[in-house]
């Protein structure tokens, strides 16, 4: 069986057989509507508009959701079979707690009775530190598949075909910043900065209802029409202008309501780049890279800032690409950002799913070497053989 890759982030799941050369098979939202489980004829309206997130702003918080949602996509989805289940590819989000490091390892463990399982500690910083806090001797009894954690950063690398680089992702519920260096993450120069798509989704609300003060807006309206619409101007200068003189779109929603359409559209790419308008003092996106890449050894400067890779759906805005690199060619720094373009072999939109790609390609090379512990390793070694047996 292939193994399985799971990239699961604020608004979507990406999950599917290790194809790299392909798009994940399962692209679905994560956020989930609560049921009645019995079936009994208990009034539904009352969980009509309940819903659920299990991941908020790239970290797990509700992992009882996660485990049904997870069930869901391997089982019914994937088609995985109980007794026959194959190896998984966790995606890690940057600066996540180590405590939900370790509970993804426990949700397997709740969820899969018979498997062998694969542990990253070193990532997370558990290496120096006795394992049977986190995990004991029945939880390693109880597994049968072989699980690994890495990090989004070092996979969207991968996917564009670099070990060293910095990686830019702009997420739905967070922006990350993250340099690489041989295939590991610098957590002390890396940023995470607790805006997103969601937060742009907002600041289009806000400003189409000032310009449409009597066409009622719901935020899945909103989410849509700045996928549609939204774009980059090409510099400050030219922002300045579309906000005094700007064409004029309408667009016809769902219920019929007609909206318009004009400067607002360019508002949510300029926030990327001048959070101010998002009521944040901050510098722009470019400005954070360079800050965060000059924490780094001045030796691996040019590395890092000649190797970057722009992720998540908001990088694929119409012109924020353009934008980026007029910027960069601005910026302070003596060596300027220089973005990475993925092989042409590549799926197509590419930046949507790096780091689920990025896992497609790892797990081809690395479950095949059955780097996993079995039961014979832990009542030889105990715990401990993690160190000798993982990364």
């Amino acid at each position: 069986m292939e193994a399985a890759v799971v990239d699961a982030g604020s608004k979507l799941l990406k999950a599917g057989p290790a194809s790299p050369d392909q798009a994940p098979a399962m692209v679905i939202p994560t956020q989930m509507k609560r049921m009645v489980e019995d079936g009994s004829s208990f009034d539904n309206s009352l969980f009509e508009d309940v819903t659920v997130d299990p991941v908020v702003r790239g970290v797990i918080r509700d992992w009882d959701a996660m485990e049904d949602l997870l069930h869901h996509v391997l089982y019914t989805g994937l088609g995985w079979e109980l007794g026959n289940e194959g190896q998984i590819l966790f995606t890690d989000p940057l600066c996540t707690p180590k405590d939900n490091f370790v509970g993804v390892c426990r949700l397997v463990l709740t969820l899969i009775r018979f498997c062998r399982i694969l542990l990253l500690i070193e990532y997370k910083g558990l290496n120096n530190c006795d394992q049977s806090l986190y995990f004991t001797e029945r939880d390693w009894r109880a597994i049968s598949c072989a699980v690994l954690i890495i990090e989004q950063a070092v996979l969207s690398l991968y996917a564009v075909g670099r070990i060293s680089g910095c990686t830019v992702d702009i997420g739905h519920g967070k922006i990350d910043i993250a340099p690489v260096i041989e295939g590991a993450v610098q957590h002390i120069a890396s940023r995470r900065f607790e805006i997103g798509g969601s937060d742009l989704t907002k600041l289009l609300a806000q400003e189409l209802g000032k310009s449409n003060p009597l066409v009622n807006l719901n935020i899945s309206d909103v989410e849509k029409l700045k996928e549609q619409y939204s774009c980059c101007a090409e510099d400050e200068l030219a922002y300045e202008k579309t906000q005094r003189s700007c064409d004029i779109e309408q667009h016809t929603l769902p219920d019929g309501q007609v909206i318009r359409i004009g400067r607002e559209r360019y508002t949510v790419g300029e926030a990327l780049f001048q959070p101010s308008i998002l009521g944040l003092e901050a510098h722009g996106i470019v400005e954070q890279l360079v800050r965060c890449i000059s924490t780094v050894s001045s030796e691996n400067h040019r590395q890092l800032l000649e190797n970057t890779v722009l992720c998540g759906a908001t990088t694929s805005m119409t012109g924020f690409e353009d934008r980026f690199q007029k910027e960069a060619s601005l910026c302070s720094s003596a060596i300027r950002p220089a973005l990475v373009k993925p092989p042409e072999y590549m799926p197509e939109n590419l930046s949507l799913y790096s780091a689920w790609i990025g896992g497609a390609i790892l797990a081809k090379v690395v479950f095949p070497q059955n780097q996993h512990v079995t039961k014979a390793d832990y009542d030889e070694t105990g715990p401990s053989v993690v160190h000798r047996k993982c990364f």
